[in-house]
């Protein structure tokens, strides 16, 4: 019987999660996060609720990576980053041979894409990143400041919002950002 994109989907998200707590905490904020930025932005709700679920995947391609680089207390070598860059294509290439579509596949390939085009993996920017690739961006930019890593401690919610600002047109869609300014408390909220 065949499955559905959704059940597919579900899947792949219970999978990436399946280890560590932490990363399923991290999955749920930054669904909710990148689901309400693009209520905020409006968007069209077919690509709200698509966001929503698939925003769930973008760091899926991490499963292939090394506890030893992902939880390094400390600076990462630049092999180190090599590797780690490398999830964003292990994802891709995943959510392509599970069908999930062209939303899902372009917010696991082009999340750590930026603005300024120094991103990762195509050096895209600017509006050549599809925007829920942007959305998802900005959601996990301000989940990962604000989570202790073996690597960083958190940010309170003040710094994070003055790091986002800060990136508004360099890492970060200036429209998304001035929209995530706007509602910023309701970040802290959740």
């Amino acid at each position: 019987m065949q499955k559905s994109i959704e059940e597919r989907a579900e899947f792949l998200e219970a999978f990436s999660s399946f280890e560590d707590e932490d990363i399923g905490s991290h999955i749920r904020r930054v669904r909710y996060y990148s689901k309400f930025l693009a209520e905020k932005l409006g968007l069209p709700n077919k690509l709200i609720e698509a966001i929503e679920k698939f925003s769930a995947l973008h760091d899926l391609g991490k499963m292939a990576i090394g506890e030893e680089i992902l939880k390094k207390p400390g600076k990462l070598s630049s092999e180190e980053f090599k590797k780690i860059k490398t999830h964003v294509e292990i994802g891709y290439e995943i959510v392509k041979k599970y069908k999930l579509g062209e939303i899902a596949e372009n917010i696991v390939h082009y999340h750590h894409e930026r603005w300024d085009g120094k991103g990762y993996p195509g050096n895209r920017k600017g509006e050549e990143i599809p925007i829920e690739a942007r959305v998802v961006s900005v959601a996990d930019v301000y989940d990962a400041l604000r989570q202790k890593r073996s690597y960083k401690d958190s940010y309170f919610h003040e710094e994070a919002v003055e790091i986002i600002k800060s990136e508004a047109g360099k890492a970060l869609d200036p429209k998304l950002v001035e929209v995530f300014l706007k509602y910023e408390k309701e970040f802290n909220k959740y």
